[in-house]
């Protein structure tokens, strides 16, 4: 299991899906682990379950503070998450953008107001946290971007219209390989991570619905079964450690096959 003792970890959404396993997670291999979300009462859950994990340990290990709530879609909220990050723990390691929030529509009848949300949510968010995070992990003398893309970021969607998340992950590609690209010189990797479909609060309504599409496409993949939250924390995890130094400016689906069938 990948070693994260002494790493200091950002992680963005850390209030509930993907974004709490990838904590509880990143905790129980050692980091330091500072959180941020919108809502402050789940983040809180979250940093309970950190703290009964690590009482439960045999050893004692990571530990997890959290900015919450803060709005990391602008730069003044990742400017004080990163500051607040520092203050705590001396510096960054590690910078996992997990955080994002969508809205679907029609691309004929979808407001504009909702395209602008998505896009300033999933791509805007990113290039907030990175850039407010970068001098501190050249400081460190180099670190790891994990960025949070899609499957979805290269190619359709049938169930739903996805149009903006869409547009605005496939803009997150594109950033992390330009990202990897300039952190050559000061030690800096970044890479995405393309999740298909995973359990999360925001995906239940697919997931769970027994007479929706989502049953029959998943019957169709090699998995045969949808992602859970720490499916994707494991591979960021790995991602972030010492073993991955060589995985730079790459997209990994996470997708249980989906990818792979093409079509």
């Amino acid at each position: 299991m990948t070693d994260l003792t002494g790493k200091v970890a950002l992680i963005s959404g850390t209030g509930r899906g993907v974004g709490r396993a990838a904590a509880l997670e990143f905790v129980a291999r050692g980091a330091m682990v500072f959180g941020a979300d919108l809502d402050a009462a789940a983040n809180a859950e979250t940093e309970r379950l950190a703290e009964s994990q690590l009482r439960l340990a045999v050893a004692e290990k990571g530990q997890m503070r959290s900015l919450a709530p803060v709005d990391l879609g602008n730069q003044v909220g990742a400017d004080a998450w990163t500051a607040a990050a520092v203050e705590a723990f001396g510096g960054i390691d590690i910078l996992y953008n997990n955080a994002s929030a969508l809205r679907h529509g029609p691309i004929d009848t979808i407001p504009e107001a909702d395209w602008y949300f998505t896009i300033q949510n999933e791509l805007h968010l990113v290039f907030h946290c990175v850039r407010a995070a970068w001098p501190h992990l050249v400081a460190r003398g180099g670190g790891v971007i994990i960025n949070v893309a899609s499957v979805a970021a290269k190619r359709g969607v049938a169930f739903t219209p996805m149009a903006p998340h869409g547009a605005a992950k496939g803009a997150v590609l594109a950033l992390t390989r330009h990202l990897a690209a300039q952190g050559a010189d000061v030690g800096i990797r970044a890479n995405t991570i393309s999740p298909g479909m995973i359990r999360t609060p925001e995906t239940a309504q697919f997931v769970d619905d027994p007479d929706g599409p989502v049953p029959g496409l998943l019957a169709q993949t090699p998995s045969r079964r949808v992602g859970e939250p720490a499916d994707v924390a494991k591979l960021a995890a790995f991602l972030a450690g010492d073993d991955a130094t060589f995985i730079n400016g790459a997209d990994i689906a996470i997708d249980g096959g989906v990818s792979a069938m093409g079509g």
